[in-house]
């Protein structure tokens, strides 16, 4: 028995100590590609030394030697992005290829599928030539920049570049200036939602018996109203298949669809003030992109000395451009502009001949070619890729298309980044070298998508421009661009592009102040409409009321509008649900529904909106108004009811306010007794206290909003891999909401709707009465690699609203530097 015992231990020590020996190994292996950021290096490309000089936060300061050029200066941000986000650079540019399931196997063929049918990657390839001489020579210089890194990491064996290289074999080609327009193409897809707003709007079409109620459900952003429209069975009368409203990727990697879920189609903040509305005398500038939140977050702060002057702020890797940012002159800021620069376009097939579609001059032969996909340890797939004059045509197993799509047709995708002289890229090399807003503004005229609202300011000029494409619509378009169209009418079809000039402009307002929360920016007639869809119609209401009531602002305040965390829905929209329920209730045991009611609206009633992670009313008032929703539209919509995972205040309040008849949305169709909407508001409040017991336990006053409300700041591979995920994902207790200027959009989706999954991953205050005071933060950190302090470091500044330092004096840099490295000519 003693001899077993020894061996036994012998055996479990021998295992621990292989364990410990392979742990360790694969943690040696995983840090050869953290990048040494103090050295000396000669790399074949620059013309003259460079410099990059990591500050104390980790953001390189790129800065030529005396004779260099501006291209040396892009070398040098190539060479950084490659250093720190290699593998974000490589899984982006293999997405806009469609070349994700060589890697991944076919959990990733239906996004390849995708992107080889919207033909991403060779429209940038052919964008290439449509760049001006001078953002020509920096692509290539960025370009020359990621491939001396690649060099690197190969001769001195540097753990291949990140640590996901060895559980993924990703052989990495050189990169080409194609490469950085296809990513800034595929930022456009994700930020373009227009293709699913139709797709939805005419399944709830179909499914509703009172096409009345579809502006209810899908109201417009307030304002004017538009013109009727066809029911969508009058373009087409079917019939159609029951909507997938949910459909499922299937995959652990649906993060890489790079096309955003309904109501994840970008957001952002942006506002600036006058010399005579600031405090100090200068302008004032603040930006919060929103975007989905993963790990490393998609934003990358760097400054970059170019001949016209130092910049500063958050570049794409991948891209070589500061996208949102400032020089000693100038800063810029962007808001997704929801400008609708897509429609979907059904094509009647010729019945005699199924390689034809109907054109306004009779049946025409598709565009098609072949495409193959290659899988990782499965045959691969053939593909044929088809386009009419309209667009590509897409498969109906996309989003769910067969659901809308007629008998005997097909649908296809028009989209202004399809162009193949797509000048997005020059447009934004000429923003950062841009001295006033003049300048800028000229410079957004080459934009092409994704379209922005470029919110600008000089020394004494503060102006918002919106840029993009903007599609050239017939005004006889059958739905305006609102519902798949027939696109053998030549009224349905696109004429080109409307003039620059006709994009929404406001330079040096009366009133000091200007700003936007993807708000509805003006009231046009279609065709000039801009868009029927609109990002926000709640948080410009807090966000007017917080530039109002100062005569003047500082740098600090703009940061406490960026923080603010009051819901002006919730304000709103208790007021009306509860009005009949408020101290109305009889006397009730501890323990009863009845009291948990009870405590749940004294609670309520004594809330100000501000949805603070430490509170339990925002988790209350959420879980109510989901439950309400639910309640009012399920049985009107049945399956298709699971696609509006998040509430709409404006439906609510169009509802409880009986607005053109929308009470009837209280009344269950399918019961024999009339429910009103009181009923429906105890209903949904009682739904809403059981989800919460269930979840989160009984003491309603010790809940915690953030509890509910984390920060999913997951990498998008590794995010669901046992044990690794504890390493690779940061999760944040987080305040704000859906409808706060601290934008926290909750998932809306089971089995955590209240993730909070598309926040601000960039926030930047920059004030020009003192430009070195100016502050950023991200929301993760500077590097990729899970291994390094320079992963997450960022992340709890983030979210306690704190911020750095946003300075272009060289000396600052130097002074706290964690490295610098010297690139000299080879």
């Amino acid at each position: 028995m003693a001899r077993l015992f020894r061996w036994l231990l012998r055996l479990t020590a021998g295992s621990i100590l292989l364990g410990l020996a392979g742990a360790g190994l694969v943690y040696f292996l995983a840090a050869q590609s953290l990048p040494d950021y103090d050295k000396e290096i000669a790399l074949p490309g620059p013309t003259a030394p460079v410099e990059i000089v990591r500050d104390h936060a980790n953001v390189p300061h790129i800065f030529g030697s005396f004779g260099a050029s501006d291209e040396d200066v892009f070398f040098g941000l190539g060479y950084a992005h490659a250093q720190d986000r290699l593998w974000q650079m490589a899984v982006m540019r293999r997405t806009a290829q469609g070349r994700l399931s060589e890697i991944f196997g076919p959990r990733t063929v239906k996004t390849d599928s995708f992107l080889r049918r919207l033909d991403l990657y060779r429209t940038a390839r052919s964008s290439v030539a449509a760049q001006s001489p001078e953002s020509l020579r920096a692509l290539e210089a960025y370009a020359s920049g990621v491939n001396a890194r690649l060099q690197e990491v190969n001769e001195r064996a540097l753990g291949r570049g990140a640590p996901e290289m060895f559980l993924f074999n990703m052989p990495i080609a050189p990169w080409q200036p194609a490469d950085s327009i296809a990513i800034m193409k595929l930022m456009a897809l994700q930020l373009s939602s227009h293709l699913q707003e139709e797709i939805l709007r005419a399944q709830t079409s179909i499914a509703l018996d009172n096409p009345a109620r579809l502006l209810d459900i899908l109201p417009d952003a307030p304002g004017t109203g538009t013109a009727t429209l066809p029911e969508y069975t009058e373009l087409f009368p079917g019939p159609f298949p029951t909507p997938d409203a949910a459909p499922s990727e299937g995959s652990q990697y649906a993060a890489l669809m790079p096309v955003a879920p309904r109501g994840l189609g970008g957001a952002s903040n942006a506002w600036a003030a006058a010399p005579n509305r600031s405090a100090a005398g200068g302008t004032l500038l603040a930006n919060d992109p929103h975007l989905g939140l993963s790990a490393p977050g998609i934003w990358y702060l760097a400054r970059l000395e170019l001949g016209t002057g130092g910049v500063i702020g958050g570049t794409i890797p991948g891209i070589p451009a500061v996208l949102t940012g400032r020089s000693q002159q100038m800063g810029w800021g962007v808001t997704s502009s929801y400008l609708d620069d897509q429609d979907l376009f059904v094509e009647k097939i010729n019945p005699d001949n199924p390689q034809q579609y109907l054109s306004p001059t009779g049946y025409k032969e598709f565009e098609s070619r072949p495409s193959i996909v290659q899988i990782k340890g499965n045959e691969p797939l053939t593909l044929t890729l088809r386009w009419t004059d309209n667009g590509p045509v897409l498969p109906g197993s996309l989003f769910d298309l067969a659901s809308v799509t007629p008998p005997g047709h097909v649908i296809s995708l028009g989209w202004t980044a399809l162009s193949p002289r797509d000048t997005s890229m020059t447009a934004a090399l000429e923003l950062m070298r841009a001295q006033t807003v003049d300048q800028a503004i000229i410079a957004g005229e080459n934009f092409i998508a994704p379209s922005q609202n470029l919110t600008l300011a000089d020394a004494e000029t503060i102006a918002l421009k919106t840029v993009g494409a903007m599609p050239d619509r017939d005004p006889r378009n059958q739905s305006q661009g609102r519902l798949p169209n027939q696109g053998w009418r030549r009224e349905n079809q696109w004429q080109g592009r409307l003039p620059y000039a006709a994009n929404p402009e406001f330079v040096s307002p009366r009133g000091g102040i200007l700003g936007n929360t993807n708000n509805k920016l003006l009231d046009r007639p279609f065709p000039n409409h801009v868009s029927f869809e609109w990002g926000d119609t709640q948080r410009i209401n807090r966000w007017r009321r917080l530039m109002q009531t100062r005569e003047v602002h500082t740098r600090d305040s703009f940061i406490e509008a960026q923080l603010d965390t009051v819901s002006y829905s919730a304000r709103s929209l208790l007021p009306l649900i509860g009005a009949d329920l408020w101290f109305t209730g009889e006397a009730a045991p501890d323990g009863t529904p009845a009291r948990q009611r009870q405590i749940a609206l004294s609670l309520l009633a004594e809330w100000n909106g501000e949805m603070n992670e430490h509170l339990p009313e925002p988790l209350i008032y959420a879980s109510w108004v989901r439950a309400l929703q639910k309640r009012l539209i399920e049985d009107e919509l049945g399956p298709l009811a699971d696609a509006f995972t998040r509430v709409d205040p404006v439906f609510l309040e169009r509802v409880f306010r009986d607005i053109d008849g929308a009470g009837v949305w209280c009344d269950v169709q399918q019961s024999a007794p009339t429910e009103t909407c009181t009923d429906m508001a105890r209903l949904a409040l009682d739904d809403a206290l059981v989800y919460i017991s269930e979840h989160y336990g009984n003491a309603l006053e010790a809940l915690r909003w953030g509890d509910a409300h984390q920060a999913t700041h997951d990498h998008e591979v590794l995010g669901e891999v046992p044990l690794l995920r504890y390493f690779v994902n940061i999760r944040q207790s987080t305040s704000g909401g859906d409808n706060t200027l601290q934008r926290g959009l909750t998932s809306g989706e089971e089995p955590a709707p209240f993730r909070n999954v598309h926040a601000a991953g960039y926030r930047g205050v920059y004030d020009f009465a003192d430009p070195d005071s100016s502050v950023f933060i991200i929301a993760t950190g500077q590097s990729g690699h899970f291994l390094s302090r320079y992963y997450d470091d960022m992340a709890q500044f983030w979210r306690r609203g704190e911020y750095i330092p946003m300075s272009l004096d060289e000396d600052l840099a130097r002074a706290a530097a964690v490295g610098v490295t010297r690139i000299l000519p080879r």
